[in-house]
């Protein structure tokens, strides 16, 4: 099925914990890897900064279930500074998941509304005011 979806996972003092997501891995039952975005590529520098907080990835497939459970069971550092974003091919607009007592959870945004998609992993993101 040829579905995208994009992620975006922000997270403090993680690289140690995202490292292994940049890079390929076959027991994974995805095969993309994240791409680690540093402030350094803010101010020109071609060299990354130490520290990163932001890392993304693109599936262009249907590929990517087991993503959530996984980023949920990576020990962070800290855990209360991480955030997914996540945009299906249909949604409205990015959902945000969070670590709540050891669990990732989507937190529920204003003006929008969830509904169940077979097409979609997460289902369907809507915007639920009138632009």
């Amino acid at each position: 099925m040829s579905r995208f979806a994009e992620v975006i996972v922000l997270a403090r003092g993680a690289e140690e914990v995202m490292q292994p997501l940049t890079r390929p891995d076959k027991s994974r039952e995805w095969h993309e890897c994240f791409k680690r975005i540093d402030d350094g590529m803010f101010y020109g520098s071609r060299v990354p900064s130490k520290e990163c907080y932001t890392w993304i990835i693109q599936f262009m497939r249907h590929n990517w279930h087991g993503l959530l459970s996984h980023l949920e069971s990576l020990p962070w550092p800290a855990p209360q500074s991480v955030q997914v974003l996540v945009r299906d091919e249909e949604d409205s607009c990015f959902g945000l998941w969070m670590i709540y007592g050891g669990s990732l959870v989507e937190v529920t945004l204003p003006h929008t509304k969830r509904e169940p998609y077979a097409a979609s992993i997460t289902g369907h993101l809507a915007r639920t005011d009138d632009l």
